[in-house]
């Protein structure tokens, strides 16, 4: 086992493993609170029981890292847009309105996301110090997504707002950068050592517009990490054989792979970066010895790489805690 850190940074062939969503929705232990927290933004901003939840897989698992639970959206609610998470529907936002938006400043803001901060610095001290502590936050697109209110399925999003509104959107994403790189300097200020940018609706961007609205934004926060001498993992999920382009364009240090990635076509393309996860969640939900086959996919084609065992999203809901138990042995043996 290998600090994260270190990995990202000198690209360390070691091994570690932790999951995306691995502090959440399959865990008797979670759904035991969630049960007693019904609004969701308010279960975030509870510093102590965000904290509590962030290391229930540590405990379980002992995994190498944990991950804040936290949500990407905690950044259009700190700059003045109501949340909401209507159960089986997803989260709905109030209106956009620019005016509004462009009213924020940096100050309030922050004041805002403290108790994130708070539960992170808490996080901090009950972790051990060889393991590491992930902050995140969504990128500029996927956020500007959900405050336009342009996503209509998840394969597609409502294109004519985007282009509608062509210099209103630059100006956002723009902005929605300046107040990421705050929230994430924030984060690493209070504790977290490594930052992972989950651009969750990449792969509904065109082609033609992959460098406006994926790269260039990704690039900004990535360049600004790097000042920072923090390490971070990018998510563009969904491009494809675009994440080749990606990886060469954005330069970060570390890349989740999502699980239309193949491994192969993963080692003969990404170069000089940390590849991580890749392994498609529903394969948890399969008996063990096919679950281990496709684990065994990822951990053969990448055994003389830096690698991060890890997902090609987030546990599933309905994964059995014992299976995850399972393919972290089969990881630690193999």
């Amino acid at each position: 086992m290998s600090n994260l850190k270190e990995i990202l940074l000198n690209k360390k062939v070691c091994k570690s493993v932790w999951f995306m969503r691995q502090a959440g929705r399959y865990l008797p232990e979670f759904r035991e609170i969630r049960s007693q927290n019904q609004n969701f933004i308010n279960l975030c901003l509870n510093s102590n029981l965000s904290s509590e939840i962030t290391l229930q897989p540590i405990k379980r698992f002992d995994l190498d890292s944990a991950i804040i639970f936290s949500d990407i959206l905690m950044v259009p609610y700190a700059l003045g847009q109501n949340v909401n998470f209507v159960k089986d529907q997803g989260p709905k936002l109030d209106d956009f309105n620019v005016k509004k938006f462009l009213n924020n400043d940096i100050i309030s803001f922050t004041e805002k996301l403290h108790p994130v901060y708070k539960a992170i610095q808490i996080s901090r001290d009950k972790l051990s110090k060889k393991k590491s502590l992930i902050a995140f936050a969504g990128a500029p697109w996927t956020l500007l997504i959900y405050m336009l209110g342009a996503k209509q399925t998840k394969k597609e999003i409502q294109y004519k707002i985007i282009e509608d509104k062509q210099f209103e959107v630059n100006l956002i994403l723009d902005k929605i950068s300046d107040y990421l790189c705050t929230h994430l300097e924030n984060q690493v200020n209070a504790g977290a050592d490594v930052v992972q940018i989950f651009d969750s609706w990449a792969g509904l961007i065109t082609k033609e517009n992959l460098p406006s609205y994926c790269y260039i934004p990704n690039l900004k926060i990535v360049d600004f990490c790097k000042r920072k001498k923090i390490p971070v993992i990018c998510f563009p999920k969904g491009i494809k054989e675009n994440y080749k382009e990606f990886n060469n364009v954005v330069k970060p240090n570390g890349l989740n792979l999502d699980y239309d990635v193949e491994p192969l076509w993963a080692q003969q393309n990404l170069t000089n970066v940390v590849l991580q996860g890749g392994l498609n969640p529903k394969f948890l939900l399969l008996p063990e010895q096919e679950m281990f086959k496709q684990a065994e996919k990822y951990l053969k084609t990448f055994k003389d790489l830096p690698y991060v065992f890890n997902l090609g999203h987030g546990l599933l809901p309905e994964t059995d805690p014992d299976k995850v138990k399972k393919l972290i042995n089969f990881f630690r043996e193999y």
